[in-house]
């Protein structure tokens, strides 16, 4: 536990879509510092759902809500055994986990199958918003955890 309060840093919000989640897409697709990279990349993604007639923000959103996880597991100590105890999932953490397991989906998808991370990034949202896809999955596995050791919901702080 911190020995002072600290102020939570917030992030600020990019200026086509004014939107926190695309900004924070921006971010973890980020590698190195190179920021331009990943708004081209973000953007021409977001373009292509224009494209298609739907709009970016709202499919975005979707698929982060459908990928997000309400609860986890968190591993407690208590008497010499370590007990996996689910826990509720906060806001700030779903959007967080929504974002890395759609970049880490796309990033595990072949080369020679889509040849762009645009590409493989388009096709994983697309796959989010039908709850398909190895990020879905990802959130299943999760939450099938929780619900495998729910017996041990009582050990929470």
């Amino acid at each position: 536990m911190p020995r002072r309060s600290y102020k939570k840093i917030t992030a600020k919000l990019e200026p086509v879509y004014n939107s926190l989640e695309v900004s924070k897409l921006i971010n973890f697709i980020m590698i190195d510092g190179k920021k331009s990279v990943a708004e081209r990349i973000v953007y021409k993604v977001l373009e292509r759902f224009i494209k298609e007639g739907k709009d970016p923000l709202t499919t975005l959103r979707s698929a982060i809500q459908n990928v997000s996880p309400n609860y986890e597991v968190k591993p407690r100590r208590l008497g010499g055994a370590s007990y996996l105890v689910p826990t509720e999932v906060r806001s700030s953490r779903k959007l967080y986990l929504g974002l890395n397991w759609i970049i880490n989906a796309a990033k595990t998808k072949s080369n020679k199958e889509f040849k762009s991370f645009e590409n493989k990034l388009y096709t994983e949202l697309k796959d989010a918003v039908q709850n398909q896809g190895a990020a879905i999955a990802k959130k299943q596995q999760t939450e099938k955890l929780a619900e495998a050791n729910k017996a041990f919901a009582h050990l929470k702080w």
